[in-house]
């Protein structure tokens, strides 16, 4: 195999490889392949006959710029057909198998296809395009999630983080064990195991694709005809067998008793229409949810997860630090209203410090909506808080005439002093980011103690806030608890640096399990579900039409 040289996708020159205007012109793979072919640095590109199908090749991939990089920087040299890329090939259909189990969508991948061009002998550019664009499809899909999160709105912030398409192909062609490569893309956190078990558990209760559909009616002992053959065929294709034919037997009704009760339904033996539209279902309630949280996962995948870090699950109205799978501490929390100007985002950072007794810098929308028309009507309203100019001086209000500013023009900002009576309690935890979103301390503890916790304005407030500040300076300080109480105790605002960062992940999931592995569900407080779920039917889940 010739070696890469540079990767290829831009518009200016870059050491001995050119980088051109638009990486999907087929013209520019092929000179890239020529500098790839280059024995020196310095030497300029050789004069080489591409054949037809090599020109075919660069065509064929010229539309995905992950493809075009490797296949120009490697001479346009094939890697999924002849005998000695069996391995490779065979890697592939193997991996795109385990798609039911990832909750992702057989038919993106075409396994019968692949494994009948690899049966066949797989030789032209054809084969080699056909296994590449799946390749492309399933490490994008597996390793970063099926939807791009930044397009569903309603606060979803996420950033995806993904291998180099390129890069990642190096690794397979390069690989003794090219199944090991892929292998390494698939999420392993433990709870996203967890999510494909419970989902593994849910699919046994659904009929494979093609089985015949149970005609609706009702059916109990003694029914007989091609509905109850429908019921017998399709109870069987998940494992409820019963031997006989059109006649509602006992054996049948015994299947349908074992159905029910592992269906969530009343064990009756009788098939009733509740009964048959569960059974016919491609996709029921459970299956969705967990469908929809393996997507959140995915999505999740390259940051690190199995790394020391805070979890704050919006919908379960709890944060925890998390490490390895295992969970070091855990707390209550309030989120953003449901107002959908307060809700509090989706997305993950790095906390880089504790700030003990905090001044409150109001937020500018709260300042100029909820504040300025007060100052207007008196301006010693809200006395707890100074006003403060551009350069963090404070201004006398007597030398201010509010009511000649707009929200829009208002030149000053608010802020209170730390106190007892401090909105943000005695200490706030900071991942700086552009929503200004956060979590702290509040004087306002009585909120704790509601099941459904969406009061603040977007932070996120902490029940226990010493002791998640204590547990995230372990190790960071050789005392935590003395140097957090003389922080404290020095009534000045005090930054405490996390040295090393520690991720934070504020995530959405209804759908999660527990400590134990147990699934658990929560509400859907902010309605974003419906948008995820959406995007993955349209792209290529299946969807029954039933309520979810």
């Amino acid at each position: 195999m010739i070696e890469r040289s540079e990767r290829y996708a831009g518009g200016r020159a870059k050491g001995r490889g050119w980088w051109f205007p638009n990486c999907h012109i087929a013209a520019g793979i092929v000179a890239g392949a020529l500098w790839a072919a280059a024995p020196a640095q310095s030497a300029p590109a050789p004069q080489l006959d591409f054949t037809p199908e090599q020109i075919a090749l660069a065509e064929a991939v010229a539309g995905g710029p992950g493809l075009a990089a490797f296949y120009g920087a490697h001479a346009l040299a094939p890697v999924f057909t002849g005998p000695q890329a069996a391995g490779r090939r065979q890697a592939l259909i193997a991996a795109v198998a385990r798609a039911p189990g990832h909750g992702l969508p057989p038919a993106r991948y075409d396994r019968g296809d692949l494994a009948a061009r690899d049966a066949a002998g797989a030789n032209g550019i054809a084969d080699e395009v056909a296994f590449a664009e799946v390749f492309a499809r399933w490490a994008h899909d597996v390793e970063g999630g099926l939807v791009d999160p930044g397009k569903l709105g309603h606060g979803n912030h996420r950033t995806v983080q993904r291998s180099d398409l390129d890069d990642l192909l190096d690794r397979f062609v390069g690989a003794a064990d090219p199944a090991q490569v892929l292998a390494s893309i698939e999420p392993r956190d433990p709870r996203y195991l967890a999510l494909q078990d419970a989902l593994a558990s849910q699919s046994r209760l659904f009929a494979p694709p093609g089985t015949v559909e149970v005609p609706p009616g009702l059916m109990k002992p003694g029914s007989s005809g091609p509905q109850v053959a429908a019921l017998r065929t399709r109870l069987a294709s998940i494992g409820f067998a019963s031997d006989g034919g059109d006649l509602y037997d006992e054996p049948l009704a015994q299947a349908v008793r074992a159905y029910q009760a592992s269906a969530g339904l009343g064990p009756d033996g009788v098939a009733g229409p509740r009964t048959v539209k569960m059974l016919n279902r491609r996709v029921g309630p459970r299956s969705r949810a967990l469908l929809i949280a393996l997507e959140r996962m995915r999505w999740l995948n390259g940051h690190h997860l199995g790394a020391r870090h805070v979890w704050v699950n919006l919908p379960e109205f709890n944060a925890r630090i998390v490490s390895h799978g295992r969970t070091e501490f855990v707390t209550r929390v309030v989120v953003g209203k449901t107002d959908p100007e307060m809700q509090t985002p989706e997305f993950s950072d790095q906390m880089e410090h504790l700030v003990v007794n905090p001044r409150w810098n109001v937020p500018r929308s709260i300042a100029v909506k909820e504040y300025l028309p007060r100052l207007q009507a008196n301006r010693n309203a809200a006395s707890h808080l100074d006003v403060v100019d551009g350069a963090g001086r404070i201004v006398k209000r007597a030398n201010i005439d509010f009511g000649r500013y707009t929200p829009a023009t208002f030149p000053y900002r608010l802020r209170q002093k730390s106190g007892d009576d401090n909105a943000l309690g005695e200490v706030k935890f900071i991942f700086p980011n552009p929503w200004n979103i956060y979590l702290h301390d509040t004087p306002t503890k009585g909120l704790f103690g509601e099941s459904t916790r969406a009061f603040s304005h977007g932070c996120v407030r902490i029940a226990r806030p010493a002791e998640l500040a204590n547990a995230l300076l372990q190790g960071q300080v050789d005392d935590p608890a003395r140097t957090y109480d003389r922080a404290i105790a020095s009534g000045k605002e005090t930054w405490l640096p996390l040295k090393p960062t520690i991720p934070v992940h504020l995530v959405y999931f209804t759908t999660f399990p527990d400590e134990t592995g147990a699934i658990r569900s929560y509400p859907d407080i902010y309605g974003r579900d419906a948008s995820v779920w959406d995007a993955l039917v349209k792209a290529g889940l299946e969807n029954d039409g039933g309520e979810g």
